[in-house]
This record gives structure tokens, sequence and C-alpha cells, in this order.
């Protein structure tokens, strides 16, 4: 499926403490960043490209557009989608990451507006954030290919005609030529192999034949 990059434009982040600051209940920090398309139409959302920097969990969410008498409203589309399984050590913490949209837990059409939530309750890490964020929608459709309708529909496959049409069964002919040749060689085997002699009469010669010779 083709997609195509959207323009936007990435706001500041805005870092936010969770807990009182004074205290150890306060959590090391939560960032949010909020994208925007100033010069696309409301869109249908395919893919969220980006590369992490120490970000443990990820939440988004979407301001979609409703209709023409309903102000657009917040939806939460992804929740603590989570970057690093471990946020105290470096796995996952610079990996290249693509969320889709069957990822995410609403309809992703009608988009107005983004909002990253970035989370990383790890002390370790001085800064975190995302990079190289990309936002795809969905390409225009490839146009339908047309065929000739012989090529759509072909033609069943057609009988050939038989070349030899009259002509007897060869079968059956090697079959016959086969008892032929074995009739022959019953009748070769039954002949005598004694030859007979011009004048042999009973084993003696008759002197009168002999005389006429």
């Amino acid at each position: 499926m083709s997609r195509v990059s959207v323009p936007c434009h990435v706001k500041g982040t805005v870092a936010l403490q969770v807990g009182d600051v004074r205290t150890s209940q306060g959590r090391p920090g939560v960032l949010v960043i909020d994208v925007t398309f100033p010069s696309v139409a409301p869109f249908e959302l395919q893919e969220i490209m980006f590369k992490n920097y120490y970000t443990a969990f990820l939440t988004i969410r979407v301001r979609q557009h409703t209709s023409t008498h309903t102000p657009a409203k917040w939806v939460t589309c992804l929740r603590d989608y989570c970057l690093m399984p471990d946020p105290h050590s470096e796995e996952g913490a610079q990996e290249y990451v693509s969320l889709f949209k069957h990822q995410m837990l609403c309809d992703m059409a009608q988009v107005l507006e983004l909002r990253l939530i970035l989370r990383q309750p790890s002390p370790l890490w001085l800064s975190f954030t995302v990079e190289e964020l990309q936002i795809f929608q969905q390409g225009p459709k490839s146009p339908s290919m047309t065929f000739p309708k012989w090529l759509s529909h072909p033609v069943p496959c057609e009988q050939p005609t038989p070349l030899l049409e009259g002509l007897p069964d060869p079968s059956r002919v090697s079959s016959e030529v086969q008892q032929m040749w074995a009739l022959t060689e019953m009748i070769r085997a039954s002949h005598t192999s004694t030859r007979i002699g011009r004048f042999d009469v009973d084993g003696c010669y008759d002197l009168n034949l002999l005389s006429y010779t």
C-alpha cells in the first residue's frame, strides 16, 4: 500500500512534573509535544515514524474533525506504549519506531492535530524525547488496469484434430504383427532339418535314376 508524507509543524516540548518536586514522590519527568498540520486538510493517518531518544513510554492523543456544528474533540489513540522494556537500561533507547493505524485504539480519520506524551520514570537519563518525527497518510490508489476480453475470459482449450484420421489403430496393428511373427516362428520350428537327396530312395540309390542324369 502506498503512503504519502504529511507536512507537519512540531511545536516545542513542554515539560511536566508529576508529584511534588520537593519530595521523593515527584517523578523525573513527562514531556508533551504537539504536532499540527496547518497546510493540510483533515486526513486519515496511516503511520507515525520516529527515532526514540530515551523515552520509556508513549501516549498519543488525536484531535479529530467531527462535523461543522460540533467542535473537534481529543481522543486517546495510543496509551503507554512501551519503547524501553527496562527504563533503567539502554535497550530500545535509540531505536527507530513505526506505529500503524491498526495499532491505534480509535479510528484515525479526519485528523487535525496530534499530541505526544512522553514519559521516562527513570532518573538515570538527563533528557529524553523523540526525533525525526514523520507522519504519513494513505497515498492515492493505483488505477485499475483493464485487460482485453480475450485475456479476462480465455477460450477453453479445444481438442486437437487427429492427424491420422481413418488409419487403423497403431496398437491393434502392433498386436497383429506380433501374432504373425509368433506363428512364423512356430512353423519354422516344426520343419525338419534333415536334407532329402535327389536320388535317395529309402536310403538307397536307384541306378535307373542315376543313369539318366
